[in-house]
């Protein structure tokens, strides 16, 4: 399996290929090792939200420049957005480095209980990244 098909077992997905974890009362969402993978360096990160806003299933959220493209960055639950990650606006390439962890994007206090149920498991987000690659 290459670093670019990885997906964590212990989030959910989007086909946009954002992921979200529940953490608590909150959502931490970012983006999959295969959009890092397609986008290449990512060299800014640009936030349509500040903490507080609401937001709804597939709003923008922020954009990701790459050297290759500019993409939008889809929240995956609605709800309210208590963090941002601070440390990626002076250092975007965290994203590149461990987009896992240290490259998360945004938390987001779900409007719903079970915000996250209606997503991709990670079995569900391999087929789907499977099927882009043929």
């Amino acid at each position: 399996m290459s670093e670019a098909t990885h997906v964590k077992e212990d989030r959910r997905y989007t086909k946009e290929h954002e992921w979200a974890q529940e953490s608590g009362a909150e959502v931490v969402v970012g983006i999959t090792a295969f959009a890092v993978d397609q986008l290449g360096d990512i060299t800014l990160l640009n936030w349509d939200v500040k903490v507080g806003d609401a937001v709804e299933v597939g709003q923008v959220f922020g954009t990701i420049e790459s050297v290759k493209t500019l993409s939008d960055l889809f929240a995956p639950v609605a709800g309210k957005v208590t963090r941002i990650n601070p440390d990626l606006e002076k250092a975007p390439e965290r994203v590149n480095e461990d987009c896992w962890t240290r490259g998360w994007m945004v938390a987001i206090a779900p409007s719903t209980a079970g915000a996250t149920a209606g997503l991709l498991d990670a079995a569900a987000y391999r087929e789907h990244i499977a099927s882009l690659e043929h």
